[in-house]
């Protein structure tokens, strides 16, 4: 496996939340990325950004690693969740707050 990849990998097994997304949590740089954080902090979830513009090479690894070609990717309890649209669905449905809970 690949350096970023193994830092992609310790990133999400060692954080309840993570999100890789376009900016920062108090900056983002596109509306996704916006949605994604505020339907995260709605749910009262504890989060680990990771600015994908920052660091391209990692933005490449990230796409192989969970084979989703856009961001944000979001990860909970070291799964893969996917998107701003599922995430704002889940939440929704009262399903992301679930989740959640369980990472406490």
């Amino acid at each position: 496996m690949s350096e970023l990849k193994t830092k992609i990998e310790d990133q999400v097994k060692s954080n309840k939340v993570v999100i890789y997304m376009k900016g920062t949590q108090d900056f983002p740089q596109c509306g996704f990325s916006a949605q994604a954080i505020q339907v995260l902090k709605a749910a009262k979830a504890q989060i680990f950004s990771v600015d994908v513009l920052s660091d391209d090479p990692l933005w490449g690894a990230l796409e192989e690693y969970t084979q989703w070609p856009t961001v944000p990717q979001i990860f909970i309890n070291g799964q893969f969740i996917g998107g701003c649209d599922i995430v704002t669905e889940l939440y929704e449905r009262g399903e992301l707050q679930k989740l959640i809970e369980k990472t406490s």
